[in-house]
């Protein structure tokens, strides 16, 4: 102790051997800093090849969902213009049309099985590269992190490195339209007999119409005006056929005859004024009761009328009960019972008699009066004039009459048309429920290569110590070769972006193929594949919204019950159709703990992976390499640029691939256009 203290007071020995060590722990401290520092940059390299590991699955998750929401689009495009086609054969004059609409449909359906038979291939191409993708990528953001003399090299692998992935829309046998295309040529054939039968119905309503108020000039409403005082609310016009009724025309005939019948007059006060008088009341009075009696069936089931044609001479009025009814008076004169138009007759002088009938003339019961001589051929002269020609109210009625028997007769056969068009629309309905089903279910599993992290190896080259730390106070030797381990999982991204990257797509798509305008009864296919494939997050709602579309565009363009029907049960059919909703958040690559994501590895050789880190440390490899020390088959290595994800065979038979860029794929960038 003298050596070091003397008096109280430290030596100069002291002092020395204190300065000594001081510097030594100085200089030590710092070597231990800057080897730490080292060690530390190699974790960040770590870090930074997981994340780009990661980030290529995350981009072969976007790719996988384009192309699903792209399978899925076309498929339910093919479906609502299958609907729209089907209920537009019932459109009166949309028949071309709606067979344009079908055969798109059909060819759309085409486009959808080729491009998802190719999707499916081009996405397990894409999986089974993924491993190698994955390593390349992490290798590439190892060499590029190197700066200050430092180095470093190492790759990533992912998390199993087999793929679990289950694409039902693309890896099935595609839809199944056979069967809906036969019960669509069914009811194309029953809509177009339906549809020649409703303008037969349409053109004899019209004729109808014309006869009651339709036709210019002369008609049962303005012979009514002319002949009557029957007011104009019993008398009313109608100016088209469409908002006419017949029993319009009923009530009108009704009201006339009424009139007539109560305010007819002799035209003078001879016999055979009176008489001619009397026949023309008796025959008002017939009619009347013709008219109170007629009515008029069309309830969809049957179709027809009891209004009778009214007689026009004497052969006529002998075929309906004024030739049989016992209304005439009758007197008993010196030759026997005589049959007067009135008891005011002058002939009869005898004793009344019973009421006859004009019958009874023919039979020889009734004798004919000399003085009035009234008989059938009297009845029969009160309508004979007026139905000869245009300008009497019986030539209209019985034009009328004539319409609407036929009218009711094509009606009776549109209602079998209508039955049978039905059945047919039930079959058809049923075969686009069977066929549509196939689009239901559950969404893809995207579960590639990956699916459960990446896990990096990276190590730094050797690296000599700085100058100014090489001293004699510490005994100093270049740094060896530091090695770290970082891990990384895709979690899903708060914010929705999903429909931007596939709006982003499609628009790309469209600058290349260009818009196909109308289509049928459609607006264009690459219009409605463009609103679907957007709505692919929720695609069930985004069906339900274009298929009511296309049911409003054709609504109101009179299809009929059993176009109205069709359109209904397809929109039943539609709406009940169990479509999940697709989770669209972006996945993102973050760091986790490396040893939750080795558990999950199928690699024995990454079981210990420090174990694993030393080998790698010891030589000096490529990432290809590296995988194979740790017993990674990273499979045969890509030779192309670009993968062929799918291709687009357009209706007009264009096809247009769609592409997947390596490089960009390496570079973590997104599906954003058809070329990506």
């Amino acid at each position: 102790m003298d050596l070091f203290i003397e008096d109280g007071a430290y030596t100069t020995v002291a002092s020395a051997c204190a300065m000594l060590m001081v510097l030594s722990l100085l200089f030590s401290s710092s070597l231990a800093i800057w080897s730490a520092s080292r060690a530390g940059d190699v974790q960040v390299s770590a870090d930074a090849a997981a994340l780009a590991g990661e980030n290529v699955v995350s981009s072969y998750y976007t790719a996988a969902t384009v192309l699903d929401a792209c399978v899925l689009s076309l498929g339910l495009a093919g479906f609502t213009m299958t609907g729209a086609g089907m209920v537009g054969l019932f459109v009166p004059g949309g028949q071309a049309l709606a067979r344009e609409t079908l055969d798109v449909a059909a060819r759309v359906f085409d486009m959808r099985n080729s491009f998802a038979s190719s999707a499916s291939g081009g996405l397990k191409r894409v999986e089974g590269s993924l491993p190698f993708l994955v390593a390349a990528n992490a290798a590439r953001t190892c060499d590029a992190q190197g700066s200050g003399g430092a180095g470093y090299r190492g790759t990533a692998f992912a998390v199993p490195a087999a793929s679990a992935s289950e694409f039902p829309a693309l890896e099935g046998e595609g839809i199944d339209t056979e069967g809906l295309e036969q019960a669509c040529g069914g009811l194309e054939e029953a809509a177009a007999e339906l549809a020649r039968i409703s303008e037969e119905v349409a053109t004899r309503r019209e004729e109808a119409w014309l006869a009651d108020c339709g036709a210019p000039g002369r008609n049962m409403q303005e012979r009514v005006g002319r002949l009557s005082g029957v007011s104009a609310a019993e008398n009313p016009d109608f100016a088209s056929s469409v908002t006419w009724d017949p029993e319009f025309a009923l009530r009108r005939a009704r009201a006339y005859y009424r009139w007539r019948y109560d305010n007819d007059k002799s035209e003078g006060n001879g016999v055979e004024a009176r008489a001619d008088a009397a026949a023309r009341r008796a025959f008002y009075r017939y009619a009347l009761g013709c008219l109170e009696d007629a009515r008029v069936v069309d309830d969809g089931k049957e179709a027809y009328t009891t209004l009778e044609f009214l007689p026009r001479n004497g052969d006529e009025v002998r075929q309906t009960r004024l030739y049989t009814e016992e209304v005439w008076p009758t007197s008993m004169e010196a030759s026997g019972p005589t049959l007067h138009f009135d008891e005011s007759c002058p002939g009869a002088r005898g004793a009344p008699g019973a009421r006859a009938s004009l019958a009874s003339l023919d039979g020889g019961s009734t004798l004919e009066c000399p003085t009035c001589r009234f008989g059938v051929d009297d009845l029969g002269r009160a309508p004979a004039a007026s139905t000869s020609i245009d300008n009497g109210f019986e030539y209209h009625l019985r034009a009328f009459t004539k319409a609407l028997r036929e009218y009711l007769e094509a009606r009776g056969r549109q209602n079998d048309a209508e039955a049978a068009a039905r059945g047919d629309a039930e079959r058809a309905a049923d075969a686009f429920d069977q066929a549509i089903t196939v689009l239901g279910g559950k969404r893809p599993r995207i579960a590639p290569p990956g699916r459960f992290g990446c896990v990096s190896f990276v190590v730094s080259s050797d690296r000599a110590t700085p100058d100014a730390l090489d001293t004699s106070f510490v005994a100093s030797s270049d740094m060896s070769r530091r090695g770290a381990i970082a891990a990384a999982v895709l979690a899903p991204d708060g914010i929705s972006e999903g429909d931007d990257v596939l709006s982003g797509f499609f628009s790309s798509l469209q600058e290349r193929v260009g818009s196909d305008g109308v289509v049928g009864l459609m607006d264009g296919v690459m219009d409605l594949w463009g609103k679907l494939l957007v709505s692919y997050g929720d695609a069930g709602q985004g069906l339900e919204g274009a298929f009511d579309e296309a049911m409003r565009n054709l609504d109101g363009q009179g299809l009929g019950s059993v176009g109205n029907w069709l359109g209904d049960r397809l929109t039943g059919v539609v709406r009940s159709l169990d479509m999940q909703p697709v989770d669209m958040r972006p996945r993102k690559p973050v760091l986790v703990d490396s040893a939750d994501v080795l558990a999950r590895s199928d690699v024995p050789a990454l079981a210990d992976a420090q174990a694993a880190l030393r080998e790698l440390s010891k030589v000096d490899l490529d990432f290809e390499g590296m995988a194979r020390a740790v017993g990674y088959d990273l499979g045969e290595r890509l030779t192309s640029l670009e993968i062929v994800l799918a291709e687009v065979r357009l209706p007009s038979g264009r096809v247009v691939p769609i592409t997947l860029r390596v490089r960009d794929l390496l570079g973590g960038r997104e599906m954003g256009d058809a070329g990506t």
